[in-house]
């Protein structure tokens, strides 16, 4: 199997890359891509030998290009955005890992879904904001779709045919660990420093993922993401906070039965499952010993400590633009936020902000007019950092 991975130097491309070497029979890397981290792609492509190797920032590319001449590597270096939907589209490409984080993901992933690629979706932003066109793209191209979240993961592995729109399944609760900030009181999140927030008690992510977590936005946006990946709507979509990470989401039945999927918490779980699908391939994760773990908790989240999962339930109750406009303002206040620039609580604030003031604009019909709902978002949402940081 051929694969393209965008977002090849962030948490998610780095153990997909980890997975791939354990089974160098089985798969090759055609291509590697991401946005700016040009030394560690640079390593990944001296250990791999790809193709090509995608850098959406010019100079980073140019430094990229002459640290391989000099190694020796043959790998073509190519640059900018365009690069990376041609990479994701390739003829020569069976599967295209989506993991670039954000808004810069979404015309490479919807090029795989017309190209008609197994897409491992792990950008779920392609779906949160244009999630019909998304998903009218893959119908097109006849591309098959297998989440790589945890939590939808394991939905699809708790469904038959990975729809839950069929007869007999009631509803599905996906499980949030609470993030490093479950018992804070408001007053300790309302200063809580980037660290802080980044400093989540399970997984080992990136830093925008990792305050989305802390402010349990993660959470909404994968809310939204389950509705467009299964096609239950928001009154059959619930969060349980589960701070173990063990068990990854459930789906319950018509029955009263629920199925769960349990794993330690490691990405290369559902990569390699995704990866080879239905077959199951060692993932290098150590087996789950239940009995050491002793307990497993769950509760509901507190939505007065978590404003942003509100939010996110909000959005996708009102539909159309809802979506796309969360998501644009979060990116721009998680980033004033990891630049000091806003307090932690400043990240709700502002999102729901944006929200109100655009969140009745309709979903876009294409590529463009989603990225330009996008745009007027993130115009809206810099111009109310000021009053949010006052």
């Amino acid at each position: 199997m051929n694969l393209t991975i965008l977002g090849a130097t962030g948490s998610i491309g780095q153990s997909t890359l980890d997975v791939v070497g354990r089974h160098p029979d089985r798969y090759r890397v055609f291509a590697l891509g991401a946005l700016r981290q040009h030394e560690r792609l640079a390593e990944q492509c001296l250990r791999f030998a790809p193709r090509y190797a995608v850098l959406a920032d010019e100079d980073a590319a140019r430094v990229l290009r002459e640290r391989l001449a000099t190694a020796g590597c043959g790998t073509e270096v190519l640059t900018g955005p365009r690069a990376l939907v041609e990479v994701a589209a390739a003829a020569e490409v069976d599967a295209v890992m989506a993991a670039i984080v954000g808004a810069a993901g979404l015309e490479a992933a919807i090029a795989a879904g017309r190209a008609g690629k197994r897409i491992l979706l792990a950008n779920k932003e392609s779906l949160v904001m244009a999630g019909e066109v998304f998903l009218s793209a893959c119908a097109s191209g006849g591309a098959a779709v297998l989440p790589i979240d945890s939590e939808h993961n394991a939905v699809f592995q708790c469904l038959p045919g990975g729809r839950a729109d069929g007869p007999g399944i009631r509803r599905i609760l996906l499980t949030a660990s609470g993030g490093p900030f479950r018992r804070a009181s408001l007053a300790e999140m309302a200063k809580a420093t980037p660290e802080q927030a980044c400093a989540h008690p399970n997984w080992s992510m990136g830093r925008k993922i990792s305050v989305d977590s802390a402010t349990m936005m993660n959470k909404g946006l994968e809310l939204i993401e389950a509705h467009y990946l299964f096609g239950l709507p928001g009154s059959r979509l619930e969060v349980v906070v589960h701070p173990q990470s063990i068990v990854h989401s459930l789906v319950e039945y018509a029955d009263g039965s629920m199925l769960a999927q349990l794993g330690n918490p490691d990405m290369r779980t559902p990569i390699a499952h995704a990866l080879a699908h239905p077959e199951r391939i060692d993932s290098g994760v150590a087996p789950l010993e239940l009995a050491r773990i002793g307990r497993l908790d769950f509760e509901e989240p507190d939505m007065e400590r978590f404003p942003c999962l509100g939010l996110a339930h909000q959005a996708l109750d009102a539909g159309g633009g809802a979506p796309c406009v969360l998501n644009a303002a979060n990116e721009v206040a998680v980033e004033a936020f990891l630049a000091r620039r806003i307090a932690f609580t400043g990240i709700a604030e502002l999102n729901a902000r944006v929200l109100d003031a655009l969140g009745a604009r309709p979903a876009g019909a294409d590529v463009d007019s989603v990225l330009a709902l996008d745009r007027d978002s993130r115009r809206a949402a810099a111009a109310l950092l000021e009053e949010v940081a006052a």
